[in-house]
């Protein structure tokens, strides 16, 4: 049964034509409002969709001012106008955007499931969430019924796999009917910690669970339990292959066709994304000291071997199930582990389906902290979804608190007796269920590395030199999982990333130390110029950024760029015109990215952030921090004291090297952000200039504004 209704909004249906619906929903959880408005010719033409729209929405509902747990911050949740087509492989996804708890700026997250799609079709480009309800409430989204409304909750403490179970069953009037739903909520861990995630659900029909996936950074989650919002719930039934009324479906077929191809061709001897989805990535990272370890101190370890793909394909993952997070997709590589049963927590004794493990969660709650072993990474997997907190913030923290540890910053008086060395994989699980569950030194971990660090130095006396540098936490987020230590232009791209550390906008690590394609300074450059234009686009349609660069072409070798994988850019270009009948070309899809790329990067600027100080990363992203930490790798150190710095390290103490190749690695970063800014038209400060917002068409007043003062 349904709670009681508090609003309700009654809308006469419409079909999405071209990728757009034309409208957009807003909701207001402190008044009960619910209203649409018309979505723009300006919007499309400025801000495509996707991170555009959510941007857009959310610079008009805040002020400067506007703090993370403000009633007036939003969730916008807009898939754009690519997303929901079936033809192309990884059209499913969504973004969300909204004013971060652990950075104070914007953070924009992206993440699979059906709900994105199902919100368009139901007649909507994006949700805007605004308010704070003083009850909880669920809201529902009745495509089929073209019906919003705001109901009273009964889920209050139900954590994620829960609730997408029972509202799945509740909202659905029959079995084949659940795939019709879909719901967006968070666990215990989005009202007790920082980092709550949001878990978007799809329906798998041959497990019959209601599966999850994950817009994981920056906290979300848990400014979807400040508006006392319990869960979202999208229903669309009349899914067809043209629910986008594409302007070209031929052409969209034509093109999706020759990419489904080259993943039944080559996916085996390239990625093996449909056998173990990200996973593969373990083993690459591992062999090229890519792998954070003991807290990004280490890029491999030995018992990484035990974290390997094949283990898990072999014991846990389920054999030769179609597991795409949306229609059409052949790389299914949403894995998943069937029937794994619980050892901890409040579901001990229960038999799970655990999603993943996807790399990132392997190697942030694994190998991070020191723990290597297949099933501690599951449970933790599944702990951390259902609770509702990201594994990526989730395994820093973790590895964080066992690095202060084991310097003696943190003791068992500090950490209510958890003995928080590395490896210590009990230890781990239950600090996670202590920040699941707000309790003990639980809540102090769930504030973030950022407000750890700031703790330890003002309560404990913490060395500020010392922590600054390990905390590895860049604008209040914590790192994504590739160790940049011997990458320059990965620490870039970390560092210079609007929202901080998280891969998506410029993961170039593998270009640079594995495939050796950026060789030079101003290939370097260009990289960081142009993979965040690029990156960015998948953000504004609602498309998945594996399908472009894990399968490659037989022929891709023979581009003049390779590592820019030409013939897939080039079929996002057709896809796009395909869908909403433009015309244009590489450059300006380019053209789209940068220009909500800048608007982001002003938006946090409006906040208070988005300028070079802002841009420095920890100096462990860097290089070797502790003496360990170099002797690891004594001879290569040794070889770039000589090499890079012409010193001879026979005549220095370690120290003394540590703090050369600091000094010299601090100076090469700050040369690469100065030609960046300069290709991305900023200000040496890190500034977009007037002329660069003019030249994208996004010179508005309030915009001119924002930049005026930093112009030089």
């Amino acid at each position: 049964m349904s709670g009681k209704i508090l609003a309700e909004l009654n809308y006469e249906p419409r079909s999405v034509n071209r990728g757009y619906a034309d409208k957009s929903l807003y909701v207001n959880v402190t008044d009960k409002e619910i209203k649409e408005k018309d979505v723009t010719q300006e919007m499309k033409d400025k801000f495509v969709g996707g991170k555009g729209f959510g941007l857009y929405y959310l610079w008009q509902a805040v002020t400067g001012d506007t703090k993370w747990d403000d009633p007036e911050n939003e969730i916008v949740i807009s898939p754009g106008p690519v997303a929901g087509i079936t033809q192309y492989p990884g059209a499913g996804k969504s973004l969300v955007v909204s004013i971060s708890p652990l950075t104070n700026s914007i953070m924009d997250s992206n993440v699979g499931g059906h709900f994105g799609p199902y919100l368009k079709f139901s007649g909507y480009d994006a949700l805007e969430l605004q308010g704070k309800s003083d009850k909880d409430v669920i809201i529902f989204i009745d495509g089929d019924k073209n019906k919003v409304t705001i109901e009273e909750s009964d889920l209050e403490g139900v954590d994620s796999h829960l609730i997408g179970h029972k509202l799945t069953e509740r909202f659905a009037e029959s079995e084949e009917d659940k795939k019709n739903i879909s719901v967006v909520s968070t666990g215990r861990g989005g009202d007790n910690t920082l980092i709550g995630l949001l878990n978007f659900t799809y329906y798998d029909p041959r497990r019959k669970e209601a599966r999850m996936k994950q817009a994981g950074r920056g906290g979300i989650g848990t400014v979807l339990r400040d508006k006392k919002i319990s869960a979202i719930v999208a229903k669309f039934s009349d899914l067809k292959p043209d629910s986008n009324h594409p302007a070209d479906l031929p052409k969209l077929q034509e093109t999706g066709l020759k990419v489904h191809k080259e993943i039944a061709q080559f996916d085996d001897e390239m990625n093996r994304m449909r056998q173990v989805g990200t996973a593969h990535i373990v083993e690459i990272v591992n062999n090229y000291e890519l792998m954070p370890t003991h807290n990004f101190k280490f890029g491999s370890h030995p018992d990484g071997k035990n974290l390997y793909s094949n283990v898990f394909r072999d014991n846990y993952l389920g054999q030769n199930v179609p597991d795409e997070c949306w229609y059409g997709c052949s790389m299914s590589c949403s894995k998943a582990a069937d029937g794994f049963e619980l050892k901890t927590g409040p579901y001990k004794g229960e038999k799970v389906l655990v999603d993943g493990p996807e790399y990132e969660t392997t190697a942030a709650v694994g190998s991070n902290p020191g723990i290597f072993d297949p099933e501690y990474v599951l449970e933790a997997n599944f702990y951390c979804d259902t609770y509702g907190m990201d594994t990526i913030s989730t395994g820093d923290i973790i590895a964080f608190a066992m690095d202060c540890y084991e310097n003696g910053i943190l003791d068992k008086d500090k950490t209510g007796g958890l003995e928080l060395t590395f490896g210590n994989k009990d230890a781990a699980l239950e600090l996670i269920h202590q920040m699941g569950q707000g309790k003990g030194f639980g809540k102090v971990a769930g504030l973030g590395i950022k407000r750890m660090k700031e703790k330890f130095i003002q309560e404990y006396g913490a060395d500020s030199e010392f922590l600054n540098d390990i905390a590895m936490e860049n604008k209040g987020l914590e790192y994504s999982m590739y160790l940049p230590k011997e990458s320059l232009v990965q620490q870039a791209g970390y560092g210079l990333a609007n929202k901080g550390p998280q891969h998506d906008e410029a993961l170039v690590v593998f270009m640079d130390q594995v495939n050796n394609q950026l060789p030079t300074f101003e290939a370097k450059a260009d990289a960081l110029s142009y993979f965040p234009k690029f990156r960015t686009w998948f953000g504004l349609q609602g498309l998945c950024k594996l399908p472009w660069n894990d399968i490659v072409p037989e022929d891709n070798d023979e581009e003049p760029e390779p590592h820019k994988v030409p013939d897939h850019v080039r079929n996002y270009v057709k896809i796009f015109n395909a869908v909403t009948g433009k015309n244009i070309d590489q450059e300006e899809m380019l053209r789209q990215s940068e220009r909500v790329h800048n608007f982001q990067r002003i938006f946090n600027l409006r906040l208070g952030f988005g300028t070079r100080e802002y841009d420095m990363p920890p100096y462990r992203s860097m290089g070797p921090v502790t003496e360990d930490e170099y002797k690891s790798r004594e001879d290569y150190f040794d070889s770039r004291v000589k090499e890079d710095l012409g010193l001879n390290p026979e005549g220095m103490s370690i120290a003394e090297k540590i703090e050369a190749l600091k000094k010299y690695r601090r100076e090469n970063y700050d040369k690469l952000a100065d030609a960046v800014y300069e290709m991305r038209g900023w200000t040496k400060d890190g500034v977009p200039t007037i002329e660069k917002l003019k030249e994208l068409g996004i010179d508005y007043p309030d915009v001119v504004e924002v930049v005026k003062p930093y112009q030089s």
